[in-house]
């Protein structure tokens, strides 16, 4: 049942997504995610990233990796008000979650998402948003999505 009102929350936050509209250059109107969608995403990511490295999916986990560091990039670059900073010294955490993939070892992958996720609540705090702790995932929120290496 958890999984399921896990899963539910994220397709209502999805569903519910709003677009904030910002005049372009040009003077016509760009549709511009709000902040708070952009993380919504990124926590996606997280727990997929997670998810996908403990079942030794490598693949999947590069990619999950690469759509969350887009993510925070979107972030950064669309919000100024943002403490970029805190967002770039994610950088490291994320390099050291892109050499476990590519070394394909579960141990360091684990230790760097782990670094990852204390970097994310140490930018939640210093915007005074502490309350938003993440954590390592436990449960497997996507009941649709089998995070197995597939044969080829």
């Amino acid at each position: 049942m958890n999984n399921r009102k896990w899963l539910a929350g994220i397709v209502l936050a999805g569903a519910a997504v709003s677009l904030a509209v910002m005049p372009a250059a040009s003077g016509a109107e760009q549709y511009l995610p709000r902040l708070g969608d952009i993380m919504n995403l990124v926590q996606v990511r997280h727990a997929k990233l997670w998810f996908a490295g403990q079942a030794k999916n490598w693949d999947l986990a590069g990619y999950e990796l690469a759509q969350l560091k887009q993510s925070l990039s979107d972030a950064a670059a669309f919000y100024s008000g943002l403490p970029v900073d805190n967002v770039t010294t994610l950088s490291q955490p994320i390099q050291s979650i892109s050499d476990a993939i590519t070394a394909k070892d579960g141990k360091r992958f684990a230790s760097a998402v782990t670094e990852l996720t204390s970097g994310c609540n140490a930018c939640h705090a210093s915007m005074d948003r502490g309350y938003v702790a993440i954590r390592i995932p436990t449960e497997k929120p996507f009941g649709n999505q089998d995070f197995r290496p597939q044969g080829r």
